[in-house]
């Protein structure tokens, strides 16, 4: 929890209603997310019991299973997911341009589901379907093992910053807004939008207090209500259980069973559309379509991958793999910071409350300023002086970029620290053309409010690692191509 976050919690208890941390969206929101929610079976993890799926609010596809227990009722559940999420997978690939040489679909899936716990379901759905068997013993239907690789791809995208491939909703308006409530509390979607969103006429702390009642607002999953797994669901499914197949008591069974089922996926159906809207209204980041584009290249690969017969994910990384991974989770995690923080001036301040960013007025410029450079020749150093109130807790020689010129770093050559201000002199470079006497408009003028960060996309190194031929033997050697095994195939579904 940062600092502002904090000041934003404290003030919306205060008020009653959610403070916003965020002035714009950080994350991309498709025309036809797909939005998925999912109950499990109490006890096991992935055993599915119902969900509710669709691209549309007012077209919801209601899935169940009778007795999760039942293997073939949980395969015939995945298969039947499968058919409305290949479909979707094929529908955003049905145009594409040229990005970079390479051929990049127009569109990408987006998959929405309520909360962390949901995104946790789709990973322990997509590991425990993803190596079954068409053929042999136990075979399931042809399009569960590719339901399983492509909600595995979505997983395995969602743990990259910035990516909105996969979202939890709970976490997506918590990255913009902040409420009187603990972080506990917030994972529950009905009291978080009770905060962002309340009813006319009613507080937030109301709001969610009533959003606490099950009855109203069932949990959003996958977990159940353990009264309604006692009083009606453990019934419903003992009746079906009972009574002889196609018998007309399996078939009032199944209904109360559906009826039952429908009541606590809807009202959280509800929440998952109220929330998109909600997020619409906010004006979207310059970099969002970037980092979706980077989402639908992503996607274009691995389906290009796909399509060309390549083999299911692994089980686990190996050292090599896992390793690049860490860098790239790591990397992509302190770009999208600093690229949040450069759009954002709510988050900016996270960075200026430790220090690693001031902001300020120019008091001095020294626009004209030439130095000695490479081959004897002179260029453009322009300096300018910014008197700030902020910490700036900067080295000298640090590199600083401000939001409003993304071309033009700035280096510390100078930190005076006053009683009442502190004068911060920066060297400028760059975004000033080849000219000896910079452009009007290229160098920061006198009394201009201005902010500067040192946490910029730039300023972060990528690490390099040796190539994967060359892992040393610390690390296992050269990694060996994986190829699925039968134990992959005989993974329990827990």
């Amino acid at each position: 929890m940062t600092a502002i976050s904090s000041y934003a919690r404290a003030r919306a208890v205060v008020a009653g209603r959610a403070f916003s941390i965020a002035t714009r969206r950080h994350v991309h929101l498709s025309d036809t997310p797909l939005v998925f929610v999912p109950l499990a079976m109490a006890g096991e993890a992935s055993a599915p019991l119902a969900a509710m799926i669709g691209t549309q609010p007012d077209k919801p596809t209601l899935l169940l299973v009778p007795q999760p227990r039942n293997r073939d009722l949980r395969f015939g559940f995945a298969a039947s997911l499968a058919d409305i999420v290949l479909d979707y997978v094929h529908s955003c690939s049905q145009r594409v341009e040229i990005s970079a040489n390479e051929q990049v679909f127009l569109d990408a899936p987006q998959l929405l589901v309520p909360n962390a716990a949901g995104v946790g379901f789709v990973k322990l759905l997509g590991r425990s379907t993803r190596y079954r068997r068409t053929t042999g013993p136990y075979p399931v239907p042809p399009q569960v093992p590719l339901l399983g690789r492509w909600l595995t791809h979505l997983s395995e995208r969602s743990e990259f910053a910035g990516s909105s491939a996969l979202l939890a909703m709970t976490s997506a308006l918590g990255m913009h807004w902040a409420t009187g409530q603990s972080a506990l509390e917030d994972a529950n979607l009905a009291a978080l939008l009770g905060w962002i969103d309340p009813p006319d006429g009613v507080t937030g702390p109301d709001a969610a207090l009533a959003a606490e009642d099950p009855l109203i607002w069932p949990p959003a999953g996958p977990s159940t209500d353990p009264a309604f797994d006692n009083e009606i669901l453990a019934p419903a499914i003992r009746a079906w259980t009972d009574a002889a197949t196609d018998s007309p008591k399996r078939h009032r069974a199944l209904n109360t069973l559906e009826r039952a089922l429908r009541g606590q996926l809807e009202p959280t159906w509800q929440l998952m559309w109220r929330a998109i809207d909600v997020l619409r209204r906010l004006p979207a980041a310059d970099s969002v379509d970037t980092r979706w584009t980077t989402d639908r290249r992503d996607f274009s690969r691995y389906h290009q991958y796909v399509t060309d017969g390549g083999l299911p994910q692994a089980r686990r990384d190996g050292a090599v793999a896992a390793a690049r991974k860490l860098r790239n989770l790591e990397r992509e995690q302190d770009l999208y910071d600093a690229t949040r923080a450069l759009e954002d001036p709510l988050v900016m301040a996270n960075y200026r409350i430790t220090g690693a960013a001031f902001q300020g007025t120019v008091v001095q410029v020294d626009r004209d300023r030439r130095v000695p450079g490479g081959k004897g020749r002179a260029v453009t150093r322009p300096l300018i002086v910014v008197s700030t109130t902020d910490p700036a807790h900067l080295a000298i020689s640090t590199k600083v970029q401000a939001p409003t010129r993304s071309g033009q770093t700035g280096t510390i050559v100078q930190i005076d620290r006053q009683p009442d201000t502190t004068l911060v002199t920066l060297e400028l470079s760059g975004g000033m053309t080849a000219a000896k006497v910079p452009p009007p408009g290229t160098v920061p003028e006198m009394d201009e409010h201005i902010t500067y960060t040192s946490a910029y996309p730039e300023s972060f190194r990528k690490v390099e690692l040796p190539p994967p031929d060359q892992t040393p033997w610390t690390h296992g050697g050269p990694p060996k191509p994986y190829t699925p095994t039968n134990d992959d195939a005989q993974e329990v579904w827990e």
